[in-house]
């Protein structure tokens, strides 16, 4: 990961760590680079940029900033104003702009945010141009072969101008739309907005199908973008679909790139539940290309049981869905997404998108005619424990012998009952112990011995 840039994009508490100042710098490199790439290449147009963000205070400070430094660099910038990041991506696609950018935080608090990059494909930004965009920030740029203590303002008609594209939201309502094979009609769907991106878009997908739609959290006020409500806090969904006799519910977060579930029974139906009903679904329908669906290490030991009893393979990747991403596209693989609720559909999106996600689980419920829980049935989420460790060298605690061999004689109890993970924060001086096992006891018992060990080796920051 880069000094600014991690795997979702540069994120930090709004005029704290990313500041209004930050945010012109970025709109100042990608104006400049694209139009740069383009002038070479004997183009004289100015480069495109299509910008959206959510619902956070800050989010209009972090856009004018943007738009101010890309137009500055005589870029052109498109704003498809409050939206979620998954239609950032798709327009950026399919009106073949230079790249993206999208202002939030995802799932945080309304006091962070962030900016996300994205490619004209509609993928996360290369890390060599974020590297770029890091060292322009640091002021210590070297591209096209020469440093740059700055880099040159447009002038005249070269300045660049803004456009209003709200056409680019609607056209994305419009292709959510076009994916419904199924008439919602007589179903009943609560939704969860988070009071976030998805508020003027999620309920307006779901009228258009037919569904009797009921939505909460969907009055943002630039404060309450994920307060008590959405993916992260699903108890609400959980209580407001029994008690309002509902067929199926679907929780975003902030940017709506995500999608967790509840079904009628009032049961969370999570990102792993997710990829076992629609990777089953694909598979029946001869249509799960390499018969592998993608997952991250956080995956429950369950889930990885239950493609064993109905013969899918499945991959492990890193945390993160930009390594999801990255192996489905090497790998051919059409399916894949973490336990939190970023699912990517590679034949549809080029991101997670929980709008989407949640239109592909009515799809199965309705042409399976059954219920969400019985969808849900064959999967046993096995009880889990995870504990944090803050310690004084990450890489020295993992590779300690006495650590090891710990890990080593927790696995070999647990043998095909379970599975025990260790891996570091990639964002804090943190080791992480993991255990899944038959009973939560058994989680506590496993888990404890690992973390006593590291205590004993002097590791942990008391």
């Amino acid at each position: 990961m880069g000094k600014y840039f991690g795997t979702d994009g540069f994120r930090g508490e709004a005029n704290c760590n990313l500041t209004a100042d930050h945010a012109f710098k970025v709109g100042r490199f990608l104006g400049w680079y694209y139009g740069e790439l383009k002038r070479r290449a004997g183009d004289s147009n100015p480069a495109k940029v299509v910008i959206g963000k959510d619902t956070r205070r800050s989010s209009y400070m972090f856009e004018y900033s943007l738009i101010a430094g890309l137009t500055a660099s005589g870029a052109d910038a498109y704003m498809l104003h409050v939206t979620t990041t998954p239609s950032v991506a798709y327009i950026a696609r399919i009106d073949e702009f230079d790249c993206g950018i999208m202002i939030s935080a995802s799932h945080n608090p309304y006091y962070d945010n962030g900016i996300k990059l994205i490619n004209g494909q509609g993928e996360k930004m290369s890390e060599e141009i974020i590297s770029y965009v890091e060292q322009y920030l640091d002021g210590n740029l070297y591209i096209f072969d020469s440093y740059w203590k700055e880099i040159p303002y447009a002038h005249k008609d070269k300045i660049g101008c803004t456009v209003d594209y709200v056409s680019g939201r609607n056209r994305y309502i419009g292709y959510l739309i076009s994916l419904g094979m199924y008439s919602f009609k007589g179903k009943r769907v609560a939704l969860d907005c988070a009071n976030g991106a998805a508020w003027n878009i999620a309920k307006a997908v779901f009228d258009a199908l037919g569904a009797k739609t009921l939505v909460i959290n969907a009055e943002p006020n630039g404060l309450n973008i994920n307060t008590n409500c959405g993916s992260t806090h699903i108890e609400n969904l959980q209580k407001f679909v029994v008690e309002n006799k509902c067929d199926v519910g679907f929780a975003y977060d902030g940017d709506a790139d995500r999608c967790l579930g509840v079904d009628e029974l009032g049961n969370v139906v999570t990102g792993d539940h997710i990829l076992y009903v629609y990777g089953k679904y694909m598979a029946d329908r001869e249509k799960l290309l390499t018969n592998t669906v993608v997952t991250t290490v956080m995956s429950n030991f369950g889930l990885y049981k239950a493609f064993d009893e109905i013969g899918i393979g499945y991959a492990k990747t890193a945390v993160g869905d930009k390594y999801v991403y990255e192996y489905m596209v090497k790998n051919g693989c059409r399916i894949g997404g973490e336990q939190s609720g970023h699912i990517i559909f590679t034949k549809y999106a080029s991101t997670g998108d929980g709008i989407l996600t949640s239109l592909k689980m009515m799809e199965v419920m309705l042409a399976k005619k059954t219920t969400m829980s019985e969808l849900c049935k064959p999967l046993k989420i096995y009880p889990q424990v995870l504990v944090n460790v803050r310690v004084t060298d990450k890489k020295e605690a993992q590779e300690d012998e006495k650590v090891q061999a710990a890990v080593k004689a927790v696995a070999d109890k647990l043998g095909s009952t379970g599975r025990i993970l260790v891996r570091e924060s990639g964002t804090e001086p943190v080791v992480r112990v993991m255990v899944e096992a038959e009973t939560e006891d058994l989680c506590k018992e496993y888990t404890n011995e690992v973390v006593q060990v590291i205590h004993e080796q002097g590791y942990a920051v008391e």
